[in-house]
């Protein structure tokens, strides 16, 4: 077991891609992208990665197999919002921008009243798609799951044509309830019931008719793109896209380990 000191969301960022060597080769059986018969095949573990190396998104190209993972980005603001808000954090109304302000404020004190985080609460939709640590991918016909070793947040996407019921609506969750379908090679996944509690990114917050659009899919060999789009139209000006990607892993560096979160508390200030 490993037991996490506990960090804020935007420290743990720092970790990403801690592991060099998950670019390896892909063995002879590897899973497949996708063939003209099926969808492809999102089964494994991946780290975040920059197609562009260095600090911030990019477009570059992806890397040769073999060759060492680029260095890990970094986020902004830090996690006390002591530098204001980022270039690209999401634009929130009035009303939601003086609820950043009071978080703002109360980070700045010290405490860690909307620290989630920190208070071992599951990063949320969409924030826990940064997947600080890693993440695995376990696929199959009916649904795809997504299992970060961060807070070891998990979530579920239904590709069985389900609908969220109304108990599930009236019972919002940290990580929402998510639908799939296919698009060629390309997952749409469609998120609600969002928990007000949680965070669109690490502090900016959200009303309760907040949405989550995803189109994932491979852009190379073994590289997962993740194309983010939230919708709120309370607290929201305009919808805010991210998008995230990944490299898959392969052994001996495909192992996840359990965070523990709790047991960091001990080394936390009240």
């Amino acid at each position: 077991m490993k037991t996490r000191t506990i960090v804020d969301g935007g420290a743990c960022a720092l970790a990403f891609m801690i592991l060099s060597a998950a670019g390896c080769a892909a063995p002879e059986n590897a899973p497949a992208e996708s063939s003209a018969a099926s969808p492809p095949d999102f089964t494994g573990v991946y780290y975040p990665f920059n197609p562009a190396g260095g600090r911030g998104r990019g477009a570059g190209p992806a890397p040769e197999p073999g060759e060492p993972l680029p260095p890990p980005t970094r986020s902004a603001p830090t996690s006390d919002l002591s530098t204001g808000r980022s270039p690209n954090a999401p634009r929130l109304t009035p009303e939601y921008m003086a609820q950043w302000e009071a978080i703002r404020e109360s980070r700045m004190a010290g405490s860690y009243e909307f620290d989630n985080i920190a208070n071992c609460l599951p990063p949320g939709m969409p924030a826990m798609m940064s997947m600080a640590y890693g993440m695995e991918i376990m696929q199959n016909a009916d649904k795809i799951t997504f299992f970060s070793e961060w807070q070891d947040a998990l979530r579920r996407v239904y590709l069985d044509g389900r609908e969220p019921s109304g108990d599930v609506l009236d019972d919002p969750t940290y990580a929402g309830y998510s639908t799939g379908r296919w698009e060629g090679d390309t997952l749409i996944v469609e998120t609600v019931a969002l928990t007000t509690n949680s965070f669109i990114d690490n502090s900016s917050p959200h009303s309760e008719e907040m949405t989550v659009t995803e189109r994932i899919r491979f852009i190379d060999t073994d590289i997962l793109e993740d194309r983010i789009t939230v919708r709120d139209p309370i607290a929201l000006e305009e919808p805010w896209e991210i998008t995230r990607t990944y490299r898959r892993a392969y052994p001996p560096n495909d192992e996840l380990r359990e965070f523990a979160c709790a047991e960091g508390l001990r080394d936390s200030p009240l």
